[in-house]
């Protein structure tokens, strides 16, 4: 799926299902409280937290994927309700970064091996 179509399916999903979208204020308070919930599990799975006893090591996979798609989702309706093509901010930040990055992580010892 495209991000243009993704963009339209959500729109018609809003429409059709949520009867309207929320106001700018509640999607970003949802947007920051999906990235939360994702960032909890990538604590849990990839740092140093434990598991809570109600979520198991099994499951975390397929936690991150759903966090992850509602973190999409919501950035998708802050999108719509903004007026930004995401396809087009897309494009622009990945020029804006090669212009800005190309040669700055090429000699981040870091990075190399």
């Amino acid at each position: 799926m495209q991000l243009s179509e993704a963009q339209e399916k959500v729109d018609d999903w809003i429409k059709k299902v949520g009867v309207r979208y929320f106001s700018e204020l509640t999607n970003i308070c949802l947007l920051n409280e999906e990235v939360g919930e994702l960032t909890s599990l990538f604590a849990r799975k990839y740092g140093e937290q434990s598991f809570k006893k109600e979520r198991s090591e099994i499951d975390v996979d397929q936690h991150i994927e759903e966090e992850m798609a509602d973190v999409l989702f919501v950035l998708i309706c802050l999108a719509n309700q903004t007026g930004v093509d995401l396809s087009q901010a897309l494009n622009k930040s990945i020029e804006k970064k090669t212009k800005r990055d190309s040669e700055r992580h090429k000699q981040n010892n870091k990075l190399s091996g």
